[in-house]
């Protein structure tokens, strides 16, 4: 949008800040919560007034919060990491170098997503308690896996579509083989929107709750299960709850943080052609 009104352009500048605000505050509230005492936590009206404390992310890491963190961490590391390994070559296959079918496939990984995970979760209870699983990080880690398959991709194969025809061409009239062809012309093209690709699997494996809520416990439960923990029958510990809730988040910001140019220039490759 563009105005030579300097009135519009304050206006819209205005309406931007409010927006951005309006996304922001619940993030900043939690933070400012989590340096509260409990009694301040419950004020009505809100305090804004009040003696920063570190009490909370003392209580949480006193009632166990880093196994679950390790559990959250080596679930989604290794998921995406599997995810990865074997999206890039079925992207390629499914782009670069597609066979008869290949519409049929992607109808076929498509279709894995319009299934409600309700309707699965009771079936996967009892394969997972057949063959010892439950209570496992391997059963999230397969279950994160095929779950961010599908999405990784297809939308992996739309940065592979992007890599210019004549470049791979050139690759293989110079005799370059498959896996050179693949790691040292392709992928380094790529490479943002693998980056991308990685992150939304690492924010929906770090962030998913109901297969660690149904199939976990005691020795395999991640940060959502945590978090779950705070919610009684006495009611919400909104100090505590804000506390943990900072702390869960913090490594997916902080990530996120690190990647965001890779990030936009990966979901933006294929947008323009």
């Amino acid at each position: 949008m563009h105005t030579s009104n300097p009135i519009g352009r304050w206006a819209l500048t205005a309406f931007t800040w409010v927006v951005a605000i309006l996304f922001v505050f619940p993030l900043l509230w939690m933070v400012l919560t989590s340096f509260k005492e409990e009694a301040d936590a419950y004020t009505d009206p809100p305090r804004l007034l009040f003696t920063p404390t570190l009490s909370q992310f003392a209580g949480i890491l006193e009632r166990g919060f880093l196994p679950y963190l390790g559990n959250s961490a080596f679930v989604t590391i290794v998921s995406t990491l599997l995810v990865l390994l074997l999206a890039v070559p079925a992207s390629y296959a499914l782009s670069i170098a597609p066979v008869p079918g290949t519409q049929g496939v992607l109808g076929f990984f498509l279709s894995t997503k319009m299934l409600p995970i309700v309707a699965a979760i009771i079936p996967l209870y009892v394969i997972s308690q057949n063959i010892g699983l439950l209570d496992n990080v391997w059963a999230l880690v397969i279950l994160y896996t095929a779950m961010n398959l599908p999405l990784a991709v297809w939308m992996m194969r739309s940065f592979f579509l992007e890599v210019p025809k004549e470049m791979v061409e050139a690759a293989r009239v110079d005799g370059a083989p498959l896996p050179v062809l693949l790691f040292r012309v392709i992928l380094p093209v790529v490479a943002p929107g693998i980056a991308a690709t990685a992150l939304i699997c690492v924010i929906f494996s770090w962030t998913e709750f109901f297969y660690a809520v149904n199939l976990t416990a005691a020795q395999a439960g991640t940060v959502p299960v945590f978090l779950v923990g705070f919610i009684t029958s006495e009611g919400l510990y909104w100090a505590q709850l804000s506390a943990a809730a900072l702390m869960a988040s913090l490594p997916v910001m902080v990530i996120g943080w690190i990647a965001q140019n890779h990030l936009v220039r990966g979901l933006s490759m294929g947008a323009v052609k």
